[in-house]
């Protein structure tokens, strides 16, 4: 968040997704079920088990449909928000240590070439970056180095896998 832009942080959710497609369908599962769950409970809200699982104190008979509807809807709210949290949260903190243990095993594929406008040249394995900043570890050294997107010319992919 340091070296990140308001634009960065807002954007990022949209580029996890679209980074793997198991995470996008990993997405799409957790929102159909959450979505399913919530039309079930609203439909069976008569029902005495229901609000033992809810946890509710009063009985959810004597409501409206409308009042059901706003009842499960604010729970649908206050789960998607968690599990959202959780799911993107879950990725970074994951993506973290795996890039921690690569750099600590140095267990690094140094994929690319950065020439910087000085046209020194180094190879690197690339982290990641935003609109600001390129974060990679240098061949031969563990620790992460950032550089601004200004301050470097290309950058050559040397072993492209496709």
């Amino acid at each position: 968040m340091k070296y990140s832009n308001i634009m960065d942080i807002l954007i990022s959710p949209i580029a996890d997704l679209t980074s793997h497609l198991i995470i996008l369908f990993g997405f799409i599962i957790f929102f159909s079920v959450l979505s399913l769950t919530i039309y079930i409970l609203s439909k069976n809200h008569k029902k005495e088990w229901l609000r033992k699982i809810v946890g509710s104190k009063k009985s959810l008979t004597k409501l409206s449909e409308d009042e059901v509807k706003s009842y499960f809807g604010k729970i649908f709210i206050v789960m998607f928000a968690i599990g959202l949290l959780s799911f993107f949260l879950g990725i970074g903190i994951g993506n973290g240590i795996k890039v921690s243990e690569k750099i600590s095993n140095n267990n690094l594929n140094y994929d690319y070439k950065i020439t910087f406008n000085t046209n020194e040249t180094k190879e690197v394995y690339l982290i990641g970056s935003n609109s600001a900043n390129y974060f990679y570890v240098e061949k031969g050294n563990k620790n992460v180095k950032i550089s601004p997107v200004g301050a470097i010319k290309t950058i050559e992919l040397t072993n492209n896998k496709n």
